[in-house]
């Protein structure tokens, strides 16, 4: 008997009406200029958040469940396209000096976030698969679209090392169908308990290949090698995507698989544990000896994996709640001080810190905004960024996790220094006259910091404005489609 298949148009919409912004830049971008077409993208991205925002509380599904639009598919999914809109709105002003401003900018982008946006809606391994490398592929474009032999280097080292990561998580789901017998997240979840000896090994082993896997996207040491080279040779505007959106849409796929496939599967635990506890390490001491400012930036971003890899050792209603508020913080954070750096350098290749010196004599709105984004990043109150690494520290102390708990608050104040380093540098005197950033108008910029800045801001003074909406905890206990 012919079964009709379960395809629900609901649940599609917000990704159908992203992947329309992408086919529309492919296709119109022979008679559009690339400035239309970024209008037209942001139109796509409003509308589809739009979608999201009316499908709260539904817990429609599509494909027998392969793609979820629950609560927590849409929280992150709202942030997912908060980094992209931010990212459009930056290269509106960057983009040609960056040498990137045509119409493939945006179609790449566009398919990445289709990706991403299938990441974080997946109910199986298979359509998370399949978000992946449409991610994926989509960035080792972008980071290589500028026609330098530092975004060529930059694209060559990501496409590399994202294919053997891509490989390794492959890998890591054929062993888990071949102990389960299953690709849904919730058959995973089912049958994880009561698996014979050899079964439950290879589970085990499909586990750590695929946190291995998505170590290599979301930048866990020892995987994190990639980050301050594709972060300082690409285009800044594209180092703030990968740093931002693509970020998000990994540890979506890591919340999907590990607090709800495998939150009851033995032996990732403690192998987290360890790689949490080197990214904190690597990534705080490897920024104190940064001397230019957007590799700074880039392991800022390696240690702020690790705070983020904490709230997945906690419980998945505390820890869910958690990821998804420091990711929004993480995103607006990071979004504001690239879009500094993009709009005041005069190269591709950043800004040095020493460069930094004198900028509120210069540019006091500018300087104003990355002391503010520094003091966030950091966690300093009344700043979102306290709060999220608050609830990341909570997260993992409730769970049983004291020691990784401590050494991450001590990394915490280790990073003052090398965000503190570059804010005092802000407000110094400035001895060289000759030294000169980028000039001209910027109203997509400034209205892109503007938002970063009203979201550190008023998350930090009210963090139930967003916090509130992700702490039930049924949004999380439903990860694996249960």
């Amino acid at each position: 008997m012919l079964t009709v298949p379960d395809v629900a148009l609901a649940p599609l919409l917000p990704i159908l009406i992203v992947l329309a912004g992408a086919l529309s830049s492919t296709l119109l971008g022979f008679w559009l200029p690339r400035r239309t077409l970024t209008f037209v993208n942001l139109a796509a991205l409003v509308l589809s958040g739009v979608g999201m925002v009316t499908l709260w509380n539904g817990g429609e599904s599509s494909f027998a469940g392969g793609l979820r639009a629950d609560n927590a598919a849409l929280l992150l999914g709202l942030t997912i396209l908060v980094g992209s809109a931010l990212t459009l709105l930056v290269s509106l002003d960057t983009a040609y000096r960056a040498r990137v401003s045509f119409p493939e900018f945006d179609a790449m982008l566009m398919y990445a976030v289709t990706g991403c946006l299938l990441i974080a809606f997946s109910g199986d391994l298979i359509v998370m698969l399949i978000g992946l490398e449409i991610m994926s592929l989509s960035g080792y474009v972008l980071a290589t679209l500028q026609q330098s032999r530092r975004a060529e280097e930059a694209g060559l080292k990501y496409f590399l090392l994202g294919a053997v990561g891509s490989a390794t998580l492959i890998y890591g789901i054929a062993l888990l169908y071949g102990a389960t017998g299953s690709l849904s997240y919730a058959g995973i979840a089912e049958r994880a308990s009561g698996l014979t000896p050899a079964n439950l090994g290879i589970l085990v082993a499909g586990a750590l290949l695929l946190l291995a896997g998505f170590g290599f996207k979301v930048a866990l040491a020892p995987f994190h090698q990639w980050t301050p080279d594709v972060y300082g040779g690409a285009p800044t505007s594209v180092s703030l995507f990968l740093s931002t959106v693509v970020k998000v849409a990994a540890f979506a796929g890591l919340l999907r698989v590990f607090g709800g496939a495998l939150a009851d599967a033995p032996g990732w635990q403690p192998v987290l544990q360890v790689l949490t506890a080197a990214t904190l390490i690597v990534g705080n001491l490897a920024a104190l000896f940064q001397t230019n400012f957007k590799r700074m930036l880039a392991y800022s971003a390696v240690a702020h994996t690790g705070f983020l890899a904490l709230t997945l050792l906690g419980q998945p209603d505390l820890g869910g709640a958690a990821l998804s508020y420091y990711l929004l913080v993480y995103t607006f954070m990071t979004a504001a001080a690239l879009a500094i750096v993009a709009a005041l350098q005069r190269g591709e290749e950043g800004m040095e810190i020493s460069d930094l010196r004198g900028l509120y004599h210069r540019h006091p709105a500018y300087a104003v905004a990355l002391a503010v984004c520094l003091a966030s990043l950091a966690g300093l109150p009344p700043f979102a960024g306290f709060f999220g690494k608050y609830l990341a520290f909570q997260a993992a102390f409730q769970n049983g996790y004291v020691g990784l708990s401590v050494l991450a608050a001590l990394s915490s104040v280790a990073a003052l220094v090398y965000y503190l380093r570059p804010g005092m540098l802000l407000f110094m005197p400035d001895r060289t006259p000759a030294r000169e950033y980028a000039h001209g108008q910027r109203p997509a910029t400034t209205l892109a910091l503007a938002v970063c800045l009203a979201g550190v801001t008023v998350l930090g003074i009210l963090p139930n404005l967003w916090y509130g909406w992700g702490a039930n905890p049924d949004i999380w206990r439903v990860l694996a489609g249960r």
